[in-house]
């Protein structure tokens, strides 16, 4: 029983002293959680073999939830990559205009190669991106 409450309140603390964030990164929390609840399953059935059916029914319910967390922290989200400010001769050699261009050329440019870049259409996110920064360059929004 000792054991129990010593366990419990290691785990209270690590989960603790995050307040809000995680206290392992997210790879090293998958698996120390993961180590956790396969040793609060063994340890369920070790007790509930002995007879300590409602110790063993916490250490179950303790084994799903830290096995729960496991599953849930997958890798963390990649940030988008942020383009450096392109110059106006980029702008229009990435759309393919020339430089008397006016609103209505860039936007029909613009137009006609995101219908072909676009994620949703086979393209890259990278190449989207690309042409939002330099229709937002050229047409100053």
């Amino acid at each position: 029983m000792i054991y129990l409450a010593l366990g419990a309140v290691v785990l209270w603390l690590l989960v603790g002293l995050g307040r809000g964030k995680m206290v392992f990164p997210r790879r090293e929390w998958r698996l120390v959680s993961g180590a956790v609840s396969v040793a609060a399953f063994a340890a369920a059935a070790y007790v509930g073999l002995r007879g300590g059916w409602e110790i063993s029914i916490v250490l179950v319910v303790l084994g799903l939830w830290l096995a729960a967390t496991a599953r849930i922290n997958g890798p963390a989200p990649v940030a988008p990559r942020a383009w450096p400010r392109m110059s106006d001769k980029e702008a229009r050699s990435i759309l393919g205009v020339g430089p008397d261009a006016d609103e209505g050329e860039i936007q029909a440019a613009y137009t006609r190669l995101m219908r072909m870049a676009h994620p949703d259409k086979g393209g890259t996110t990278g190449l989207a991106t690309q042409l939002n920064a330099a229709r937002d360059r050229l047409l100053g929004g």
